[in-house]
């Protein structure tokens, strides 16, 4: 488990969670349920304010993502 420095941006609070969100980008992308942009989110334990960081994705999670959905 990583330790994070935190201070959220709102409330002052020093505890977070931390978690991963996937969206599709275009038209096609959604109608196809290909999430081809990966965020990681981190939310204020007190008054749940959230930021989001975009990171890097492996093509293989998107050819994966299609067959299952």
């Amino acid at each position: 488990m990583k330790t994070l420095k935190y201070h959220c941006q709102k409330c002052g609070h020093n505890h977070c969670d931390t978690g991963e969100v996937y969206v599709a980008g275009s038209f096609w992308n959604k109608i196809f349920n290909i999430q081809n942009r990966k965020f990681t989110t981190i939310t204020c334990q007190r008054c749940t304010y959230t930021e989001f960081f975009k990171t890097e994705m492996k093509k293989i999670g998107n050819v994966f993502d299609f067959f299952v959905g």
